[in-house]
């Protein structure tokens, strides 16, 4: 039999009245992180690893981790399906790293039978920047969130190899691999905003889940 997945629900993240509901995928990896940045900036966080918490957000983060294991996980609890229903119909989504391969509507070097979400017109390689021991930190000129840089931490972190024609490249390494994406609703970086004080992007999607709302 399937394992139930324990209750989540809200956590800390100011009062009632106070900000939009903003979901964490919790089925694994960082989410913690994530949690804490939102409630910082003001956002009601709940952690979601059940199709009825998902219902009730207003937008969603999905962490770093294992995203062969996010999807597993997604499917055993009933939640894959819910996921692609609410990313089409337009809500805010923001993927770091394997929140980001989740999104991708190709990912190249998927594991047998692994599944992505979809929604980014982009197609990504898992593991790009090789092993956890060869994790670097860079910045990069990202206008769109303002003039300074954004000081960038790669994890194993996947790899843009090609924006398709509905999304946009929002910032590039020096050799030109793009590792931030965006596409209406919907946010993806190779990298972890939420462990590094840049709160920028988490910003910025919230700008884009305030004007959903």
């Amino acid at each position: 039999m399937a394992p139930r997945p324990r209750r989540a629900g809200p956590v800390a993240g100011g009062p009632e009245t106070a900000g939009p509901r903003v979901g964490v995928l919790a089925l694994q990896g960082d989410f913690r992180e994530h949690a804490h940045v939102l409630a910082a900036l003001g956002a009601r966080v709940t952690l979601v690893r059940r199709p009825e918490e998902l219902a009730e957000v207003d937008g969603l983060v999905i962490p770093g981790g294992e995203s062969s294991v996010m999807d597993k996980l997604s499917r055993t609890f009933g939640l894959a399906a819910p996921l692609k229903a609410a990313i089409a119909a337009g809500l805010p989504v923001y993927g770091t790293c394997a929140g980001l391969i989740m999104l991708a509507d190709t990912v190249l070097d998927a594991i047998e039978g692994q599944q992505s979400l979809g929604g980014l017109d982009v197609v990504v390689r898992r593991n790009a920047f090789g092993s956890q021991n060869q994790s670097f930190e860079t910045d990069l000129a990202i206008p769109e969130l303002g003039d300074a840089p954004v000081h960038a931490v790669f994890i194993r972190g996947p790899v843009v190899e090609s924006v398709g024609p509905a999304a946009t490249a929002l910032a590039t390494l020096d050799d030109g691999r793009v590792v931030a994406v965006e596409q209406g609703s919907l946010l993806g970086t190779s990298f972890h905003p939420e462990i590094n004080g840049e709160h920028r992007f988490h910003e910025y999607f919230l700008s884009k889940v305030r004007t959903r709302v």
